[in-house]
């Protein structure tokens, strides 16, 4: 019997832990790899090929929604379970559109966490039931609708770069995490205040926040 590959990407080592070892008395499934960060997710993903990854959205560097956006874009056949504390109806919908099969909240027990993993890997969608099924349709609404909400029209790049501002960091930081110039870091910030209107850094951390970019505790 062939095993269901588990990556699990979570920026607390503890939660990582524990969902190994609840996992582990499953014998249709096997944890391939651990990850804390989001640009560490691509690369594991990337090198590992796992059938499911396991992700958590408020991860440094490069949240979960991204992540799952640059997995499903490289590596469609990857199947991406979210795994959260978030219940935000606007969360949820984020994650569909990001492209993840599935919502799961941190709080659930294992019988349930283990349901997902296979709904998502048999390629059906699963939502935690404590999650209103009414998200599934607005979620279907809101793609139907023409009209992209501003952040849509960031670029890949551009959206690392929001995230990376809004944790704090400065140009000169984020040009060495990215391995760019300061230079191209203002600029790529300035496009990115006019595509979202948006005109001093606090209100592009509010933004950031408010939109499960990033969130309070990965903030330097």
């Amino acid at each position: 019997m062939s095993k269901i590959k588990i990556l699990i990407a979570d920026d607390h080592k503890i939660l990582r832990q524990g969902i190994r070892s609840l996992l582990a008395s499953q014998l249709d499934i096997e944890v391939i790899g651990e990850t804390s960060d989001g640009p560490e997710t691509l690369k594991e993903t990337f090198k590992l090929k796992p059938d499911v990854v396991l992700m958590d959205i408020g991860m440094p560097n490069l949240n979960g929604f991204e992540a799952t956006r640059q997995i499903k874009k490289k590596l469609p056949e990857v199947k991406v379970l979210i795994l959260t504390m978030y219940r935000d109806d606007e969360y949820v919908l984020q994650a569909l559109q990001s492209g993840a099969s599935g919502y799961v909240l941190k709080d659930v027990a294992v019988e349930e966490l283990v349901s997902a993993i296979r709904a998502v890997y048999n390629n059906q969608y699963y939502l935690c039931p404590s999650i209103s099924r009414s998200v599934i349709e607005a979620s279907l609404g809101k793609t139907e609708r023409a009209e992209k909400e501003p952040y849509e029209l960031l670029t890949p790049r551009e959206r690392e770069i929001l995230q990376l501002i809004a944790e704090g960091h400065t140009n000169k930081e984020v040009a060495a995490k990215l391995f760019i110039s300061a230079k191209t870091v203002d600029a790529h910030r300035s496009h990115i205040m006019e595509k979202l209107d948006i005109h001093e850094v606090a209100q592009l951390v509010k933004y950031a926040i408010r939109k499960g970019i990033t969130d309070l505790h990965t903030k330097k």
